[in-house]
């Protein structure tokens, strides 16, 4: 009898959660795809969450405010938001971690190169801190939005933001300045 009450506590624990319909906390999402690691489709509509920042330049290590926020009533419980240049695949820079509804994660062996949800409760608005690094081209930040376990988007974009050095300096490193001489 023992047994079988240890087998019913497991039982209850491990899948009772999820045949109920009660959210999951263990609903990560890829560091590259972004996908959540369960079978539903992205949703393909407009999303209803937006990405602000703080500014539109930013210099090496400063520091950026990015908020990720539900439009409307249609709040999240999970997400992943990256920093990442214009057409790259991999996070750049590193979050300060500043909301308790938020986490830090490593990807690509960066700490806090991504940031993501610490529980599942429902939220309207997370705001995090990132911190710009040093060398990266333009960017925008990235993220993929948990509204429910069949309902989720993914790749919505902030604007995008400038390093401040890039209107001087090209590719190669070379000024784009023209210089004037009057003989």
């Amino acid at each position: 009898m023992r047994r079988h009450s240890c087998f019913v506590f497991l039982f209850c624990g491990i899948f009772l959660p999820g045949i109920l319909g009660f959210p999951q906390t263990n609903n990560s999402i890829d560091c590259d795809s972004l996908l959540p690691n369960y079978e539903a489709e992205p949703q393909t509509s407009a999303p209803p969450y937006i990405i602000a920042v703080s500014f539109d330049n930013f210099e090496p290590e400063n520091e950026v405010q990015v908020t990720l926020e539900a439009l409307g009533d249609a709040g999240f419980k999970g997400f992943n938001l990256q920093a990442r240049e214009i057409d790259g695949d991999v996070p750049v820079g590193t979050f300060k971690i500043t909301d308790p509804n938020t986490k830090g994660l490593e990807c690509h062996n960066m700490t806090n190169s991504a940031v993501s949800h610490a529980n599942s409760d429902v939220k309207q608005k997370v705001t995090t801190t990132w911190i710009a690094p040093k060398d990266v081209r333009e960017l925008q930040f990235i993220a993929t939005v948990i509204q429910d376990l069949e309902n989720f988007w993914v790749g919505i974009q902030s604007k995008t933001l400038t390093p401040t050095h890039s209107e001087s300096v090209n590719a190669t490193g070379k000024s784009k300045r023209k210089v004037c001489f009057s003989v």
